[in-house]
């Protein structure tokens, strides 16, 4: 079947003009061994930028999918980043190839918080649902999932010594999690209000808690210490539990209750730190140490704190007791008698004290410290208004000063962009925004051109490309030049908002529509300039059309016969350009028309409006050809690619489409942007169109040569639409589970789905096989000699003939480690015993031994009840354990094996040649800087 009509595809090019987004915190992280504190990673919409704030360079994106990123955590190793998205997902990066191999899909809503635990083998993850999930990073799968908040989670931390994790939420708790049982031991309620950040210190003996209010509450951690975990009476409140007999009844049960807190640890209130602002906290955290904390609220001011160690504490706790005795002497003399030795108490001031504020340029919206050598300490700020500012401060200094020592502003606007516009080359593009106008080259995304202006709402290049026309919010025309990047003249054109400027069809002039009811005509201009007296381009008003509402968009016909105006009224008025007499009035719409435009051969004229529709209309009689419901919001801009009837509107609903105006079918849909598109341009030659949205990012796309068939986008679309409605039906239950405080961490998707559909094929392909083989054996049995072998299956071929049984293996172990317990839970039960049966064969072959045991536990686990009523199944489920346990053994004894000869061979190497590895290195190295240090101070002093 020949197509009627090719539509060609546009695809996503590139993102720019977004340093940092809001959505997700800044991090500092290490580049190939570079130095510490040079690169900073941001969220940029679904990417994950890293920026070299030394140079102000992007050196490193980290592509994401789909949705955007939500939260950034780096490992302590360096090499690896943790992503989480707004779908739950998370994905581990490798800085060194910036490729994702992990993948983690448990949470069912954007992850809110995670982090690494001290030796980066465990990853906990926080979410908007509620859940804390933590995964294993080597075995790359999920432990479990950790219900109980009732809110989303602002912060979970792991304690360093003990196998324990607090977490934080919007609920107003803080709770703690015995991760050995998996179950919470212990809920703080002593917030009034919404938990919103929490960081912990001194070893893990005391939590810090930002709150809606100005304090900073103080936890101390007490911990029950190993030798009297048995043996020794328990001391409680001054007694111990055998002298607790005489008190009344009612606190015994107090108490008991208390007791089974107390045997892990616990948390009472020490104290409460001052902040400055009077507002929430919006983030809190510490350096790597935890001898540096910062905070901010929804200002441009960060305080900063530092912990004393404890000999500093010390040190000031001696000057005060100094003090106190010298006022109790002065006291004694004045009165003459004695007074007691005077005690000074120990508070929470002495221990955490307030280092400095730093003042951004605006509103600071995520903050991260880094503690360097020498005292140095780093700051790295996400602003509000897509700006990332660094300071440097020497916490070692009484009163430090935090010197600025990096801005990246360059690659994008303070406020979202309203105007776009292409040259007549199509290689520079330009935005402006509510401050500045930047011209872009489009084949590298670099600015060529910053220049400040006025609050802009749209702009066109002047014919040569020289000049730029902007026109903006507070009624003036400003012409810039691009040569110089100067402001050649600000004209005082309308008294209202311009709203809309069109270039006329023989390009020796302009018109502006604005909000105080007119449409001015303007001619270009050459003028010579009094100070120069060189020639420069002004414009001067000829013609104006005075309408009774304000006007919302102009356009010229290509023709330059007619002139389109759409006004607050809900209609289109167009006029005769010679003469501005009336020629039609197109009404329909009920809201508004927002957007317009004709088409190159003067036939159609498009109308986007705020009713969410696009109306297409013939410009011969302003008949209504057809009425399209175009967006889930207000259709923002329309324009129609040159020389052709095809056409693209950007909505309010995040999508830009594109729409046949001859036959009225919707062509594609772009997706992309994360929040409302205000505007696009489309290049003279149709092949690129630049997009900006409310998340700070312009987006370009490019024509491909992929012809579209409108059939199957339509099924393409279906089909995306029923994998959405697959993953988000009834999560699996697990047999034997309960609703309580422990879950499975994984969730049902697409991919367990159809991982659970390649299983059952393999499994299908086996049986059949095995048949064939069944059938041959016995004909050649009945026949007496050996037949000719039945024809292999075609994908066994593929595979290199394999073996049917050792296919099930290969499918199964190409099944994501992260989601294999819920493939295999979505599994049918009839399925299950020919694996166990497979799994048998495994074993006993010694084929990937780990993985069939991990399989086999889970099957066990959820099919136990219908496994042990089978009595065929019995007698494999008894092979199995004696082979599991044989082969489990077998392998547990080389790895001790290899294990010890890797340490016979390291202590051999060392004797021979005197060199220490790894860590034993690290540390005599450490020892001996150190000594080297002291020994240059001690001559100094001598000095």
């Amino acid at each position: 079947m020949g197509l009627t009509k090719q539509y060609l595809r546009y695809a996503a090019s590139a993102v720019f003009g977004v340093i940092g987004s809001q959505r997700a915190n800044i991090a500092y992280v290490t580049l190939r061994g570079g130095e510490k504190g040079r690169y900073v990673a941001v969220a940029a919409c679904e990417h994950v930028f890293i920026w070299d704030v030394r140079k102000g360079e992007k050196v490193l994106i980290l592509q994401g999918q789909k949705h955007e990123v939500s939260f950034l955590c780096p490992s302590p190793d360096g090499v690896h980043v943790a992503v989480g998205y707004e779908d739950g997902m998370v994905r581990i990066f490798n800085l060194l190839s910036g490729e994702s191999n992990i993948s983690f899909n448990g949470h069912k809503s954007g992850v809110t918080a995670m982090n690494y635990d001290a030796l980066g083998a465990r990853l906990v993850t926080g979410s908007k649902d509620t859940d804390v999930i933590v995964w294993d990073i080597i075995n790359e799968c999920g432990l479990y999932r950790l219900r109980g908040h009732k809110d989303f989670i602002t912060q979970a931390l792991f304690l360093k010594d003990k196998n324990l994790l607090v977490s934080s939420s919007k609920d107003s708790f803080v709770k703690w999690w015995d991760l050995d049982t998996q179950h919470c031991f212990k809920t703080m309620v002593g917030h009034r209000s919404e938990v919103w950040g929490m960081v912990l210190l001194d070893r893990d003996n005391r939590l810090l808690t930002g709150s809606a209010d100005s304090e900073l509450r103080a936890w101390d951690i007490r911990r029950l210490e190993e030798g009297k975990a048995e043996g020794e009476p328990r001391v409680k409140k001054g007694k111990t539990l055998l002298e607790d007999d005489e008190d009344d009844d009612g606190k015994e049960e107090e108490e008991e209750a208390e007791s089974v807190e107390e045997r892990i640890l616990s948390c009472k209130k020490a104290g409460s730190i001052l902040r400055e602002a009077r507002d929430r906290v919006v983030s809190l955290t510490a350096d790597s140490k935890a001898r540096v904390i910062a905070c901010h609220g929804n200002d441009a001011v960060l305080e900063v704190f530092t912990v004393l160690s404890e000999e500093e504490v010390q040190r000031k706790m001696n000057k005060k007791l100094k003090k106190a005795k010298k006022k109790a002497a002065k006291t004694q003399e004045d009165a003459g008698d004695q007074t007691a030795e005077p005690v000074v108490e120990r508070t929470l001031k002495d221990e955490i004290i307030r280092l400095t504020n730093i003042k951004a340029s605006a509103k600071i919206r995520w903050v991260d410290v880094l503690s360097c050598a020498g005292g140095e300490l780093k700051v790295a700020l996400l602003l509000q208004n897509n700006t990332v500012e660094t300071y440097s401060l020497k916490t070692s200094d009484k009163n430090p000063a935090a010197n600025k020592t990096a801005r990246l502003t360059l690659g994008g606007h303070r406020t979202d962009v309203r105007t776009l516009a292409f040259s007549s080359d199509n290689l520079a593009v330009l935005s402006a925004s509510g401050d500045t106008v930047k011209v872009w080259n489009r084949s590298t995304l670099q600015v060529i051109r910053t220049m400040a202006c006025e609050y802009a709402l749209c702009s066109l290049f002047v014919p040569g490309d020289r000049q730029i026309i902007l026109g903006t919010k507070n009624g003036k025309l400003q012409i810039f030049e691009l040569a110089s990047g100067s402001l050649l003249e600000t004209v005082d054109a309308h008294s209202g908002a311009v709203w809309s400027l069109c270039l006329a069809p023989d390009q020796r002039g302009i018109i502006s529509g604005s909000a105080d009811k007119t449409v001015k005509f303007w001619e270009f201009e050459l003028v010579k300039d009094k100070g120069t007296d060189q020639k420069r381009l002004t414009v001067k008003h000829t013609r104006t059309l005075q309408l009774e509402e304000d006007v919302l968009c102009v356009k010229f016909s290509p023709d330059d016969r007619l002139l389109a105006v759409s006004l607050l009224d809900c209609t289109v008025k167009v006029f005769y350009t010679d003469t501005l007499k009336f020629f039609l009035s197109l009404y329909g719409h009920k809201l508004p028309v927002l957007c317009l435009d004709i088409t190159h051969d003067s036939a159609l004229i498009a109308t986007g409006s705020a009713d969410r529709n696009v109306k297409i209309w013939g410009l011969d009689f302003g008949d209504c050809h057809r009425s399209l419901f175009a967006h889930d919001d207000s259709v923002m801009f329309l324009q129609f690619v040159p020389k052709t009837h095809l056409f693209f509107t950007a909505g309010k609903d995040k999508k830009i489409k594109q729409w046949d105006a001859d036959k009225f079918e919707h062509i594609q849909t772009l997706e992309g942007h994360h929040r409302e598109v205000w505007c696009l341009a489309i290049s003279p030659n149709g092949d690129h169109l630049v997009s900006s949205s409310h998340d700070k990012s312009l987006r370009l796309w490019e024509r491909t040569r992929e012809p579209i068939i409108l059939e199957e986008e339509r099924e393409t679309e279906r089909e995306a639409e029923f994998e959405e409605s697959l993953a988000k039906g009834n999560a699996p239950v697990v047999p034997g589970e309960t609703e309580g405080e422990a879950a499975p961490a994984g969730k049902k998707s697409i991919e367990t789905v159809k991982a659970a559909e390649r299983i059952m094929e393999a499994l299908e392909l086996y049986r059949e096989e095995t048949r064939k083989s069944e059938e041959h054996k016995y004909f050649c049995e009945k026949a007496g000699k050996e037949l000719p072998p039945p024809e292999a299956n075609p994908i066994l071929v593929a595979f290199g003939n394999v073996t049917p049984s050792r296919y099930v293996l290969d499918v199964i172990r190409k099944v994501r480690s992260s989601e294999l317990e819920i493939s295999l839970l979505v599994l049918p039960f009839p399925y299950v015993p020919e694996l166990l049966k497979l799994f048998n064969t495994y074993i006993q072959q010694g084929l990937e031994v780990e993985l069939v045991c991990r399989c086999l536990f889970f099957l066990l686990k959820i099919h136990f009840g219908q496994i042990t009523s089978n009595q065929m199944l019995v007698s494999i489920i008894d092979e199995l354990k004696t082979n599991t346990l044989s082969k489990v053994c077998q392998i547990r004894d080389v790895l001790g094996f290899n294990s010890a000869a890797l340490q016979f061979l390291q202590r051999e190497i060392e004797s021979k040649e005197d060199v220490m590895f790894f860590a034993d290195a690290t540390g005599q190295l450490e020892g001996k800087k150190k000594k080297r240090r002291k020994r240059e101070r001690a001559v100094l002093t001598i000095a």
